[in-house]
């Protein structure tokens, strides 16, 4: 089943849930049937909204990619060197500025945690060392920490890290 509306009622969401006490507005994207704009024929899944910034995965390609939509100018964003046909991309998050992206990917049967910089065109795996299946990321309006779940012992927990792949040891106090 294709989901045309899925990214404006997600926006639309959002908008509603950050707007700190603003109403929320529907920002209506043209439908684009060749799929270079926001709303195409393809699933576009799990869309996360950062100022002008819409990041989201899409199988609009044939494979489960990251796309990149500045909002201002209407536009995708190219992201050299990001998408790989070897990997099955879920959960996008991207900074404020716009210049990273994180994302969860599945690779060889092993998940991992991707961070994506879009200045340095460089692409990491921060949790390449980690022995734990990893999902659902997020990432700072700066860019500088990365949270996500780890499974583990039976378990989930979140891990914070920073943006070279440090675990950050955060104190708690309860």
């Amino acid at each position: 089943m294709k989901h045309y509306l899925l990214i404006p009622v997600a926006i639309a969401l959002v908008s509603l849930l950050t707007s700190c006490g603003s109403p929320g507005r529907l920002l209506d994207f043209p439908f684009d049937p060749g799929g270079r704009g926001l709303n195409s024929p393809a699933s576009e899944l799990t869309p996360h909204l950062a100022a002008q910034y819409i990041v989201f995965v899409s199988d609009r390609s044939g494979t489960q990619d990251i796309y990149l939509y500045e909002a201002t100018q209407r536009r995708l964003i190219d992201l050299p060197g990001l998408n790989s046909l070897d990997v099955i991309a879920s959960d996008p998050a991207v900074s404020e500025d716009g210049q990273t992206i994180v994302f969860a990917a599945t690779r060889q049967d092993r998940s991992g945690i991707y961070l994506y910089n879009r200045q340095t065109l460089q692409l990491s795996n921060l949790t390449g060392n980690l022995q734990a299946e990893v999902r659902h990321p997020t990432i700072s309006a700066d860019g500088s920490r990365i949270a996500f779940e780890v499974g583990q012992n039976g378990q989930w927990d979140i891990l914070v890290y920073d943006r070279s792949g440090t675990p950050l040891d955060l104190q708690t106090s309860y």
